[in-house]
């Protein structure tokens, strides 16, 4: 057992709930750790239904095709905790996690607090400690109460699409879940906005008036024109137009994706990518367990050499749609899936567009969580719209139930737990996405913008007073 365990299993019986929405236990640990949050390089925010991985994943590839040291915190993670805190692009090392996970719990002194609360913390201690140009945050549930909305001031704050999830939390319509995500508005600060449904489109307005903050919105400040059958598309906007190779990262909702990575990018003033580390960064971002096809690992060994194998973790209706559109638009063959999901999701809404596909279905519990469906009841979700469906014991048993008849594509769906608890190695060692030279004048060897650039500026603690503190991080941007 990796030495972070023991302590990230103490952190999880520091309180009764998993989730439990609130912004003062973080706020109270975050003082008694002298305020990390207040001394973190540029910050770009994200909230959203879906989206929000492969986005910053995309502008993660751009900063750091041209140069820039990137740090990004996600969730959750798929197959080790170290995922969730990347700092310069790599998962932070045990020791160090370990150390920063003894220093927090020590500060918390056994007081209540989430799982995720006390891991934020975690993170910006860690990401105040090291240098790099920007952090790319990502929300965990919702906005506006999440553990990563505390800092003061971000450079820039993004919105991926929003759609139904977490009701119980974030409310039964889509206007209510929009105003908890657009939470993480900060007034003054631009706020770069993916395509929305007409019912979020009015929220977000309304908020990014009533703060002030600057408005940039798909499709009305920016959008994107597909191209030929090459995948090449070309991104439009006040500042003119580039033309883009397709996105590494599988499905036409990608395209969204990008032309959302690309605004932001485009909004970050003196830390905005050059164009040729744009075009670099989409060609090779990459995002494990998001219509990810499989070509080594463990569970390769319970199917055929003829049938394909692809890991999904989306969840939710929309997640449903996108799968079900990117699978029709491949080559024929019998679809079968195994699924996994946790209780609080809408397996119906998932499967629904999907069921016209699938040529059967195992389903299976997730396994070390107790918020796992149950099997029969997805099955009886399955039954429910025609498929084919039936329970399994276990992921890999699963996929050897299915891998008979003709070549099959076999998915496993329904939620990232699934897709990293079962076999980390198959996600690990999974088909590589292309490595990505910069060709030319741009290429590494003569171009200084391949080379690590020095940071905008050191991001070490000052004693200049709070409020001078916060505007210092703040850089400036074509959308101020």
């Amino acid at each position: 057992m990796p030495a972070p365990d023991p302590i990230l299993q103490r952190m999880e019986r520091l309180h009764p709930k998993a989730i439990d929405l609130s912004l003062g236990r973080v706020h109270r640990l975050l003082a008694a750790l002298g305020h990390p949050e207040r001394r973190l390089p540029p910050v770009v925010h994200i909230a959203g239904t879906n989206g929000k991985g492969s986005t910053l994943a995309m502008l993660d590839a751009m900063l750091t095709a041209d140069g820039r040291r990137v740090h990004r915190y996600v969730s959750p993670h798929l197959v080790r905790f170290n995922e969730r805190i990347l700092l310069g692009g790599q998962p932070i090392e045990d020791d160090h996690l370990e150390a920063l996970l003894l220093e927090v719990e020590a500060a918390n002194a056994g007081q209540p607090i989430t799982f995720f609360e006390i891991t934020t913390a975690a993170a910006f201690l860690a990401f105040s400690r090291e240098p790099a140009d920007v952090v790319l945050l990502e929300t965990g549930l919702g906005g506006r109460l999440d553990a990563t909305n505390v800092v003061p001031e971000p450079a820039l704050t993004l919105l991926s699409p929003m759609s139904f999830d977490h009701e119980a939390y974030l409310g039964r319509t889509l206007s209510a879940i929009a105003r908890e995500k657009c939470g993480i508005l900060r007034p003054g600060v631009p706020v770069v906005v993916g395509p929305q449904r007409p019912p979020v489109e009015v929220v977000v307005r309304q908020w990014a008036a009533r703060l002030g903050a600057k408005l940039v919105m798909m499709p009305r400040d920016f959008r994107l024109v597909r191209g030929g059958d090459d995948g090449a598309w070309r991104f439009d906007d006040a500042a003119g137009s580039l033309e883009l190779p397709p996105p590494t990262l599988r499905g036409d909702h990608q395209y969204g994706n990008a032309a959302l990575a690309v605004a932001a990018a485009r909004g970050l003033g003196p830390l905005a990518p050059s164009l040729a580390a744009i075009r670099a960064g989409l060609q090779s971002a990459s995002w494990p367990a998001r219509l990810q096809r499989l070509d080594r690992g463990r569970l390769l060994s319970a199917v055929r050499p003829d049938d394909e194998l692809w890991v999904d973790g989306g969840h939710n209706p929309d997640a449903g749609r996108v799968i079900a559109a990117f699978f029709q638009g491949l080559q024929p063959r019998p679809l079968r899936v195994v699924m996994g999901m946790l209780h609080t999701k809408d397996a119906n809404g998932f499967l629904r567009p999907l069921a016209p596909l699938i040529d059967r279905m195992v389903a299976v519990g997730i396994q070390g969580t107790e918020a796992s469906q149950k099997p029969d009841q997805l099955v009886a979700s399955a039954r429910a719209l025609g498929v084919p469906a039936e329970v399994g014991e276990s992921p890999k048993a699963a996929l050897g139930h299915l891998a008979s008849g003709p070549p099959a594509r076999i998915a496993v769906l329904g939620s990232l737990y699934l897709a990293g608890a079962r076999d980390g190695s198959s996600l690990k060692h999974a088909e590589r996405q292309p490595k990505v030279k910069l060709a030319g004048p741009c290429s590494a060897s003569s171009h200084p913008a391949r080379q690590p650039r020095p940071m905008v500026r050191s991001w070490r603690p000052r004693t200049t007073s709070r409020r001078s503190r916060t505007r210092s991080r703040r850089c400036p941007t074509p959308f101020s």
